[in-house]
C-alpha cells in the first residue's frame, strides 16, 4: 500500500509539472494566435471601409470583393480550431518533456531503498553486540551508562533508516502513534547540546512538561534532530539555537526551530524541503564548513506530510531563520 502510494505521488508530480509546461505553452500560443486573427480582423474591417469599395481600379487592374462578415466568421473558426490544435500539441510536448521526471524520482526513491537496506543489517548486528556488551557489564558497571546511550544512538540511526525506507515507499513505518513530544524534543536538545559545545553555541528548550502528538516517537525525534542540526550548521559560533514547543490552533501542536545565521540565501525558502536542494553558503564567518541544505529537510516534509502535519520556513533574513513544525495532537 505504501509503496503505491509512493507512485502515486509520484505521478501525481509529474502530471503537475506536464500541466504546468502544457499550460504556459498554451498561453504563449493562444496570445499569438488572438494577435494573428485581431490583425486580420483589422485589416478586413479596413478594407471594407466605403472610401477602399469606392476607389476606381486602375487600366487592367482586377479587385475581388468578400463578404467581411463571411470573412470574420472564417477567422473565428480558424483562430479557435489554432488554438484547440495548439493545446493538443503543447500537451503531447509536455507528456513527452516531463517524462525524464519520472524517471529521475523512481531511480532516486530505488537509490534511497536500496542504500537503507544495505545500511539495516550491520546497524542491526551492531546493537546486537552492544546488547550482548549491556549484558556483561552490569547495572553496577561505570561504564553502563555511555554503553546505553550508544545505544539509543543505534537506535536513532535504525530508526532513520526506517523513515528513509518508508519515504522512498518500500514499506510502511511501524510504530506507536502517540507520543510524548515534550519528552522526545528534550531528549534530542540534550543529545545535540554534545555537538553545539564544541563550538559554544547554546540550545534553549522552551517546552511544557508533556504534550502529546499523533507520530511515533522516532518519527519525531528524526524531525527535531534534522531541524535543529540544520540550526546549528547555520549558527556562528558562540551563538544560540531557540528550540519551542506550543499547542498551536486547530488542535495541533507547534515545534520551532530557530538559529541566528545569515538567512536562506541563493534559493526560494520554500525549495528548501527539495531533496539535495542547498542554500548559498555565502561568506559568513564563524559557520561550521557542512553548510547548506540536503535530504535531512525533505525527510522532515515526507515524514511530516505522512502523519498529517505540515513544515515550512515561518521567517527567513539577515537575523536567522526560523522553522514551524505542526503536527496533530494526540
Amino acid at each position: 500500500m505504501t509503496a503505491r502510494r509512493t507512485r502515486d505521488t509520484d505521478a501525481l508530480a509529474v502530471r503537475r509539472a506536464a500541466a504546468s509546461v502544457t499550460r504556459q505553452i498554451s498561453i504563449a500560443t493562444v496570445a499569438l494566435v488572438v494577435f494573428i486573427v485581431i490583425l486580420a480582423v483589422i485589416f478586413v474591417i479596413w478594407q471594407s471601409q466605403p472610401s477602399e469599395l469606392a476607389e476606381k481600379q486602375a487600366p487592367g487592374e482586377d479587385k475581388i470583393y468578400i463578404d467581411a462578415g463571411g470573412v470574420l466568421v472564417a477567422l473565428a473558426v480558424i483562430g479557435v480550431g489554432a488554438i484547440l490544435f495548439a493545446a493538443v500539441i503543447s500537451w503531447l510536448i509536455a507528456r513527452r518533456a516531463v517524462e525524464p521526471l519520472g524517471r529521475a524520482l523512481a531511480l532516486q526513491r530505488a537509490f534511497v531503498a536500496d542504500a537503507s537496506h544495505e545500511l539495516r543489517t550491520p546497524l542491526a548486528v551492531l546493537d546486537a553486540r552492544l546488547q550482548l556488551l549491556q549484558r556483561r557489564l552490569g547495572a553496577g558497571d561505570p561504564n553502563a551508562g555511555t554503553v546505553a546511550e550508544l545505544r539509543d544512538d543505534t537506535a536513532a540511526l535504525i530508526g532513520i533508516v526506517g523513515e528513509l525506507l518508508a519515504a522512498a515507499g518500500d514499506e510502511p513505518n511501524e510504530g506507536e502513534k502517540v507520543t510524548d513530544a515534550a519528552a522526545d524534543a528534550a531528549t534530542v536538545v540534550e543529545a545535540l547540546r554534545l555537538l553545539a559545545a564544541d563550538r559554544c553555541v547554546a540550545i534553549e528548550l522552551r517546552a511544557p512538561e508533556s504534550l502529546p502528538v499523533a507520530m511515533p516517537s522516532v518519527s519525531f525525534r528524526r524531525c527535531v534532530t534534522a531541524l535543529v542540526d540544520n540550526a546549528l550548521a547555520h549558527t556562528p559560533d558562540g551563538g544560540r539555537v531557540e528550540v519551542g514547543l506550543r499547542e498551536a490552533a486547530g488542535g495541533a501542536v507547534a515545534l520551532t526551530v530557530t538559529d541566528h545565521g545569515p538567512g536562506i540565501r541563493g534559493i526560494a525558502p520554500e525549495r528548501v524541503f527539495e531533496r539535495f536542494a542547498h542554500s548559498d553558503p555565502g561568506d559568513a564567518e564563524g559557520l561550521p564548513r557542512r553548510r547548506g541544505f540536503g535530504i535531512g529537510l525533505a525527510l522532515v516534509r515526507d515524514v511530516a506530510a505522512r502523519n498529517g502535519g505540515t513544515v515550512r520556513v515561518d521567517h527567513t533574513g539577515p537575523d536567522g531563520t526560523t522553522f514551524v513544525l505542526e503536527l496533530p495532537r494526540a
